[in-house]
């Protein structure tokens, strides 16, 4: 099919403007994020200390932690035997039996010398502002660091703050590989729907009822882990 362009200068010059509008729009979204999570950028090291970090979920192979969840896990732990959070809070999708990110999550911190008292499951965070809104809601989380890839750390430190949970993000590098790449387009298009919960401010898939994992682990008593949602059908 041939394309035909505008035969008047107007014409092209209003067709460039289309253009540049609707570029405009499709990267507001990634513009936002990225102005709500500047000076919140943080590394390991100089990371202010914070009494709770939330770990987001990033999928499991075979049971296991993927290798992008199994590095932002192993920067958890290094936060925490440093000093710099004194309990972890893991989030991630239960929503049918056969998946549990937060278990798997749980398991491989227990092999890396995280006390099982000093983590706590969120089973329904089936998104970035899920986790966020939960962590406020449900576990009274009002400020927390954020262990991500750095990808995701800025989207996920701009729906926290409007969650209401005062964030710092920690972003984890990952080589530039494929995976990598996909993750970064994919940010362009996520940022788009964070920008949509940020102004909409929806409820979580799953609320249910407040926990108190986070304050009983911080305050040494035993674990309470949230009861996991029923499966999906």
């Amino acid at each position: 099919m041939q394309v035909r362009l505008p035969r008047t200068v107007r014409a092209r010059r209003r067709a460039v403007q289309a253009v540049m509008a609707a570029a405009v729009l499709a990267l507001a979204p990634a513009t936002w994020t990225h102005t709500a999570a500047a000076g919140r950028l943080r590394t390991t090291a100089d990371v202010p200390a914070r009494d709770v970090a939330v770990v987001f979920g990033a999928g499991l192979r075979k049971g296991r932690p993927t290798p992008y969840l199994a590095h932002r896990l192993d920067t958890a732990a290094e936060l925490y035997r440093t000093g710099k959070v004194k309990v972890l809070l893991v989030t991630g999708d239960n929503s049918r039996t056969e998946y549990d990110e937060p278990s798997a999550m749980r398991a491989y911190l227990a092999d890396r010398g995280v006390p099982d008292e000093k983590v706590v499951s969120d089973y329904a965070g089936f998104d970035t502002w899920d986790s966020c809104v939960r962590a406020r809601k449900i576990f009274g989380v009002d400020r927390a660091v954020l262990v991500t890839q750095d990808f995701h750390v800025k989207r996920a430190v701009a729906l926290c703050e409007r969650a209401g949970v005062s964030s710092y993000g920690v972003g984890v590098a990952e080589p530039r590989d494929v995976t990598w790449y996909y993750g970064t387009v994919r940010e362009l298009f996520a940022s788009g729907k964070a920008a949509l919960d940020a102004a909409v401010r929806p409820d979580p898939h799953f609320l249910g009822p407040e926990e108190p994992g986070v304050t009983e682990a911080l305050a040494g008593g035993a674990r309470t882990a949230t009861a996991s949602p029923d499966p999906a059908p």
